[in-house]
């Protein structure tokens, strides 16, 4: 969404730019699309009907191109209450919240009477309509239904039915008793399609959750995509796969953790074409700075729009490898060449960019925001949004392991292009950075790797987990069998399956935080597999099942303790969640298709054969499979060729472990679990016999809490602060510890320089004797029952540092330092950015040598923090007396929220140095954005029409940290 401050005309109506903007209601309720227009009634009164369902519903008042808003407040949220009048500013701001307890239709009025204060209104207006009463499943020949034990003792119903169950391709009526997230009745229908493989197993609910997600998968493949950030609202042709119901683009890591878990399999040549939208070059009018690297057109992979304007913030764009590789082994031959060849391309040149910009080569680990925990307060310290600078300095388990993998395929295809020299490089980069993983993040402590590190000044490696990013180190390799061992045995499972993120974040509403996501649990269904843990297998497979089966479609995510789609929070309305959440959402449907197709019946695509490894426990058997000794998975297609596959079930046991295979045939003659592509007939039948029972591995720490209490059970203190931070002068540093609302059952933990120093301390004084001049600080807090984590605190340092103001005598620009204003309260050089613009300060004298962080202080405001594509990215030099350059790099300034009066000034990324006392020149000069690419030309808010890479910068900060 975009949202930058808008001036209309002084003579224009309230009424008149309703009218013109085509203003609409855009929300969590409607997929923040244009479904509700708001049309003029007569008299400046314009209203839009929308039908809601219960929930805490984030919505705004928005153009389709998002050019124009209109909010009640511009500097913080609100909740409005139904029947009540609300004023509203003609400009961007946070969401607006409704919270709704019954489903019913809404009507949303504007009411410009008064032009100088034109008001909000919304009313309940009539109740949403339900099912008629009618049996859907009247006169259907089979039947069948399921319970499911919901977590408040309650049970609910899904019920199955097909009117023929021998057609070739049935078709399917599935109804639930569970309250759907979405307005709609209570069943849904759909069907098998040619095209498409089927399954029969015996279990009537088996066979049509498996046709449902193929049906949503072909609902996702569109002809057309669109998105209100790009091309003014209006459709892109793309025959391509779009993100889910209320998702209607092609997002990078939607698409290819989708595309890795089962739709390249499916439908390679969608994948493909997904693929290549999401690649671009430069814009023709683009100068390249000379320290980007890679060919001159730039191909490389988009980061999406994101966190302070994306990349570098954000790195995880390299998911796109996932994809390509799973592509590359499932094109046809003559379709493959061309797109290896191009997906060599994109990938060096994306590697070889990020290498300069997002590579931090003290710890070997890759910069940037964890992969999809895209939303930084639902996963991150409540101080990092306004601080996105530290975001973009730590690093991520899950983005260095997706770039450990991008950086094997990589090498794999420049051995395949005989080009032997990256080949090497690639090979020899992906292996320094398993090292590095499993150097920097491994907490032998936990069993588990860190999710992430604490940004610059801190460093360290944070007690907190995903499961995303555990279960891609063990399917990666980056983790040893080991590693993975512990991994699967130490990370919580609830009663419904694992949480994204471990701990839980208190203050903070159901989406990432608080919430199972279906494509995480079958990465998680993975990891189980390959580890051969039967206990995280069956609680993965449940949860998959349970998802599919009582919300009529595979969702985008679940409250996690609850299962549900929506657990709403009376007492406390803004932690109801999850927020949003879409029906058929593509990496959803294609867990759920890999689920069946790569662990059911253990079908997996290799570079020039297929693996047989199916992975039936004994409780998935008992189960779901009782009622028969062979399932079966028909017409799979794969490179022009149709397989069936059917798996030989042992008698049911009652111990738990899972089956070995004891033989395989094709065709009617033994193989191996490795089929090479050359083996397969045209039509192929593979039988598959499974044997003995083996224990596996049956470790799992589960973990149970009341979904409406922030209990010390699931949760993580509040982060703590560093009030006062004083050194004497002789020497020890004394701490002030912030509690920041934390109870009595809390003790802390002092880290120096990224280093612990101090455990289990009372909120209050610490004094320090071994502290330095440029020791830097952070506090985590500990639960002392449960003993989960916080994240850290704000770093603090000892040494105050260096600071230039614009206004410095020494500052060379070619722009004017603009006054302050109730904004802007210091002076600055505003929009600072453009490729020929300048900046240095001459004559810096450094009085003791050692290690230095330099630092930009700036304010970008091109756009929100979680929003656009303007985040600024330049290049700092610093040079000593002679012009030799001592230090340069990347830094990356941005987004940084935006008030209405003295909006302060941050600091970049920093610039490491080691230099000795003299005299210096710092020159800043320009990179390169996501703004630069061809594919963001049509993008609606900044760096759209033309690149924007400004900002408005305060000063430079030098700070000596060693």
């Amino acid at each position: 969404m975009k949202r930058h401050a808008i001036a209309l005309a002084a003579l224009l109506s309230c009424g008149a730019a309703v009218a013109q903007d085509g203003l609409y209601v855009r929300g969590a309720f409607n997929g923040w699309g244009t479904a509700a227009p708001l049309a003029a009634k007569g008299d400046g009164i314009y209203q839009a009907d929308v039908e809601v369902m219960p929930g805490n519903h984030a919505f705004k008042l928005g153009t389709g191109d998002w050019s124009a808003e209109w909010v009640i407040d511009p500097d913080k949220s609100t909740s409005v209450k139904p029947d009540t009048d609300y004023r509203l500013e003609r400009q961007s701001g946070p969401e607006t919240f409704l919270f709704v307890r019954q489903p019913g239709t809404y009507r949303f009025t504007i009411d410009t009477r008064d032009k100088a204060a034109p008001r909000l209104r919304v009313a309940r207006i009539a109740d949403a309509r339900r099912d008629t009463g009618i049996d859907p499943h009247a006169g259907h020949a089979a039947q069948a239904s399921q319970q499911w034990p919901t977590w408040d003792g309650k049970v609910e119903t899904v019920r199955y039915s097909t009117p023929d169950a021998n057609a070739p391709l049935r078709r399917y009526v599935q109804s639930s008793t569970m309250l759907l997230r979405d307005p709609g009745p209570q069943h849904v229908a759909y069907a098998e399609e040619d095209g498409l493989p089927r399954v029969r197993s015996g279990n009537l609910a088996f066979d049509a959750l498996f046709a449902m997600a193929g049906r949503e998968m072909r609902q996702n493949s569109v002809s057309q995509i669109n998105d209100g950030n790009y091309n003014g609202g209006n459709a892109i042709d793309c025959a391509c796969f779009a993100t889910g119901e209320k998702w209607a683009y092609v997002w990078t890591r939607d698409l290819s953790y989708a595309a890795d878990l089962g739709l390249a399999m499916l439908d390679p040549q969608r994948v493909r074409n997904s693929l290549d939208f999401k690649l671009s070059g430069w814009r023709p009018d683009i100068k390249v700075a000379p320290q980007v690297p890679g060919s001159p057109d730039g191909l490389q992979v988009v980061q999406d729009t994101g966190s302070g304007g994306s990349w570098p913030v954000s790195t995880d764009r390299l998911t796109w490898a996932l994809a390509a590789e799973e592509t590359l082994r499932t094109l046809p031959a003559l379709e493959r060449a061309p797109f290896a060849a191009r997906a060599l391309k994109a990938l060096s040149n994306t590697i070889e960019i990020d290498r300069v910009a997002a590579f931090d080569s003290v710890t070997g680990l890759y910069t940037g925001e964890e992969s999809f925990l895209d939303w930084r307060d639902q996963s991150y310290a409540a101080w990092i949004p306004g601080d996105l600078a530290s975001m973009a300095s730590s690093k991520a388990l899950s983005t260095n392991v997706v770039y450990y993998q991008a950086l094997n395929l990589a090498a794999k295809l420049a051995r395949e292009h005989k080009d032997t020299q990256k080949a090497q490089r690639y090979a020899g980069w992906a292996l320094d950075l398993k090292r590095a993983i499993n150097t920097h993040l491994w907490l032998p402590d936990t069993g588990m790797y860190s999710s992430l590190t604490a940004g610059h000044l801190d460093n360290a490696p944070l007690h907190k987990f995903d499961w995303l990013g555990q279960a891609l180190a063990i399917v990666s390799g980056v983790a040893d069998e080991r590693q993975a061992r512990a991994i699967l045995a130490h990370y919580p499972h609830g009663p419904l399956g694992a949480p994204m993120i471990w701990p839980q974040q208190i203050g903070a509403p159901v989406y990432h935080n608080r919430s199972s996501w279906p494509f995480v649990t079958a990465y998680g269904l993975r990891a189980a597999a390959q580890g051969r843990n039967v206990a995280v297998a069956d609680v993965a497979y449940a949860s998959l099942m349970r998802g599919a089966a009582v919300n009529l479609s595979n969702m985008e995510n679940l409250e996690w303790l609850s299962g549900q789609p929506l657990l709403l929070d009376e007492n406390n309305p803004d932690l109801s969640g999850p927020v949003i959440n879409s029906r058929r959402q593509l990496w959803s449907v294609g867990g759920y298709l890999g689920m069946v197709i790569g662990n059911v019946f253990g079908v997996q695509t290799l570079d020039d054969a297929i693996a047989l490894r199916p992975f039936i426990t004994s409780k998935l058997r008992r189960d779901t499979f009782g009622g028969t000794n062979e399932i079966a998975l028909h017409d799979l297609r794969l490179h022009g060729k149709r397989i069936d596959v059917r798996l030989q079930l042992p008698a049911a046991s009652e111990q738990d472990g899972y089956y070995t295979v004891e033989r395989i045939v094709l065709n009617g003659k033994p193989v191996k679990d490795t089929i090479r592509l050359p083996e397969l007939a045209d039509t192929n039948r593979i039988e598959i016999v499974l044997g003995k029972l083996v224990a596996g591995q049956q470790d799992i720490r589960r973990v149970n809490a009341n979904p409406y209490e922030e209990a010390s059970a699931v949760f993580g203190p509040r982060e703590p602060s560093i009030d006062r931070l004083e050194r004497a002068s002789s020497g020890p540093v004394t701490l002030q510890i912030g509690a920041n609302g934390n109870a009595a059952n809390v003790r802390y933990r002092v880290y120096r320089d990224g280093k612990l120093v101090a455990d289990e301390l009372p909120a209050g004084a610490w004094r320090d004797p071994k502290a330095s001049a440029t020791s830097c600080y952070a506090v985590e807090a500990q639960f002392t029952d449960s003993g989960n984590v916080s994240h850290h605190s704000q770093p603090r340092c000892v040494d105050a540092g260096i600071e230039i103001p614009v206004t410095d005598a020494r500052v060379q620009s070619n722009l004017q330092a603009t006054a302050p204003d109730a904004r802007f309260t210091r002076p600055h050089l505003k929009d600072w950015g453009q490729p020929e613009d300048r900046f240095a300060i001459d004559g810096i004298r450094i009085e003791q040598a050692g290690d230095y962080r330099l630092q930009v202080r700036y304010h970008n405001g091109a756009n929100q923090v979680n929003l656009g594509i303007s985040g600024g990215v330049k290049w700092l030099a610093l040079k000593d007396s002679t012009g030799k350059v001592v230090a340069q790099g990347v830094i990356q300034l941005p987004h940084a929220p935006l008030l209405k009066q003295d909006t302060p000034s941050v600091y970049s990324t920093p610039l490491a140095a080691r230099v000795k006392a003299g005299s210096y020149r710092l020159e800043m000069t320009d990179f390169y954005n996501m703004s630069y690419l061809e594919s963001n030309r049509s993008f609606t808010g900044a760096g759209g029409a033309e690149p924007s890479n400004r900002f408005d910068i305060y000063g430079v900060r030098l700070l000596r940290v060693k």
